[in-house]
């Protein structure tokens, strides 16, 4: 029997007896995995859901039984790449459940190399850095032509970018000799004068550049791992962006440089062995033409599943003639009708999550919903009550979002499009017009659709509320494109008050 029947019939024996599911693509999504790992072919997967809902398995895709099942049957080795704190669920719950009930014995290992054995045929969990680490520096830890399971692909952009980040920390200036200090205090001072933003951080300008090219010949005979070699050997590369974050209080700067694009150091990459990219949300569209372009990624084969219409759709709240968030009208409006909604969700007693990305507006946000529901509004704090009040940013939702009681009710101020007013973001536009790319279809708006449709997930497990207040899904020709990204809804544009009723 070949692979992908084996897989489909132990999948759906366990689903009936072992770990019923309301997700409906499991058996499809396994069988295209076994597919791939017997025809050692790659393959892009959009599941459309990011983790569990249930509490006993935070932090676990949903999907996991669909990559895991077809990774134990095999017979032969493969590398599951996974964040680290998911891989202690895997081990610990969800691995040994389902080797128990397929009856199978395959070696199950974590590190951040290959075994020493030879004759391993067993899986090996990683984690996104080691693996990106050794891919992108050459290092030989795991072998090429291993089938590679990368889950939570939605994050290997951001992933990669952080492993390629050069960062030079306030502690490092002190390694170097009393020659570099008159180049530091020069450095020192001009930083410290640029004038204040929200996000503490903004780009190198030409001045501040050309002291750091002074750095070069002095550290000529700098170990080739030191930061300051790897930072100044970048400079003249025009894909980097050099940015410093200023910690005022302490008076302290740390240097960075990351690139802009990063297709070209990962192109290479995916030709040495087959893999299946799996996350919730890669790309609009079902061939992930722009997520593969930002990746390096070849044409290979691309899946997208859709969520269930019946069980997996939101409450969708959009006002008519909401003003745009750039009028002086927006703030007080925008206040005036989450007070509102906070309010009539009281009699629920659940979490509400409030998604507001402007610094300023946070604050005064904050403060004024404090003075009427106390300490149950929290900014930006991994723990809440069960009827606490979280008001964040789309970052922070979007690293913590799984740590949180699912909430009835999502408040969305703006949509998630980055902000040409963060001094990164303009940098990375920057770069886009400089090679005259389209930066708003290439990025902005590829960003914001992915963050859009995470942030709703846990909403779509309640069938609970979301209230979007930015109206340019109504006003702007992309709008189309995130309301289709926000489907399955049913829309509305006033408050019904009888979604605010007490369930029995």
């Amino acid at each position: 029997m070949i692979l992908e029947a084996t897989v489909h019939s132990s999948l759906l024996a366990y689903l009936r007896e072992q770990n019923p599911s309301n997700w409906q693509h499991h058996l499809t999504m396994a069988r295209i995995i076994a597919r791939t790992l017997r025809l050692q072919r790659s393959a892009v997967i959009q599941t459309g859901h990011t983790f569990s809902a249930l509490p006993s398995a935070k932090g676990i895709a949903r999907y996991s039984l669909s990559y895991l099942t077809p990774a134990l049957l095999a017979d032969s080795p493969i590398i599951l790449v996974v964040p680290l704190k998911e891989q202690e669920r895997l081990l610990s719950v969800e691995i040994p459940q389902l080797q128990e009930w397929l009856q199978t014995h395959k070696d199950i290992v974590r590190g951040h190399r290959w075994p020493e054995s030879k004759s391993f045929q067993g899986l090996l969990l990683t984690t996104p850095e080691d693996w990106l680490n050794d891919r992108i520096n050459h290092l030989g830890h795991f072998p090429y032509n291993i089938p590679t399971l990368i889950d939570q692909s939605d994050r290997l952009a951001e992933w990669t970018t952080q492993q390629l980040t050069v960062t030079i920390s306030p502690s490092d200036w002190q390694t170097l000799p009393e020659a570099v200090q008159s180049i530091y205090t020069q450095l020192h001072q001009l930083i410290l004068s640029h004038p204040k933003n929200p996000y503490e951080c903004f780009l190198i300008d030409e001045t501040e550049k050309e002291i750091l090219e002074k750095l070069k010949p002095i550290l000529s005979d700098l170990d080739s791992n030191s930061p300051f070699k790897k930072y100044l050997e970048r400079i003249p590369d025009e894909n980097q962006i050099m940015w410093v974050s200023v910690n005022r209080e302490a008076k302290e700067f740390t240097l960075n440089i990351s690139p802009v694009e990063i297709a070209n150091i990962l192109q290479p990459i995916w030709e040495k062995q087959p893999v299946v990219l799996m996350g919730g949300f890669l790309d609009s569209e079902k061939t992930a033409t722009i997520y593969r372009q930002q990746l390096g990624l070849p044409d290979v084969l691309s899946l997208k599943f859709s969520a269930n219409q019946k069980s997996e759709y939101i409450n969708l709240y959009i006002p008519d003639g909401f003003p745009l968030p750039n009028t002086p009208q927006f703030q007080g409006v925008l206040f005036q009708q989450i007070q509102t909604l906070v309010s009539l969700s009281q009699i629920r007693n659940e979490p509400i999550i409030i998604i507001i990305e402007d610094v300023p507006l946070k604050g005064q946000l904050a403060s004024i919903l404090a003075a009427e529901f106390g300490s149950r509004v929290q900014v930006e704090k991994t723990e809440i009550a069960s009827n606490g009040i979280l008001v964040c940013g789309w970052q922070f939702w979007h690293n913590y979002q799984a740590n949180f009681p699912i909430p009835q009710l999502l408040i969305i101020a703006t949509l998630p499009i980055p902000s040409p007013e963060n001094p990164l973001v303009a940098g990375r536009i920057a770069y886009y017009k400089n090679h005259r790319q389209d930066w708003f279809r290439l990025y902005l708006l590829p960003t914001a659709l992915r963050e859009i449709q995470r942030a709703v997930m846990p909403i779509r497990e309640s069938q609970g509320f979301v209230a979007l207040f930015d109206n340019r899904v109504s006003s702007r020709s992309y709008g189309t494109k995130i309301l289709s990204a926000l489907e399955p809804y049913a829309r509305i544009n006033y408050i019904d008050l009888s979604w605010f009723e007490k369930e029995n």
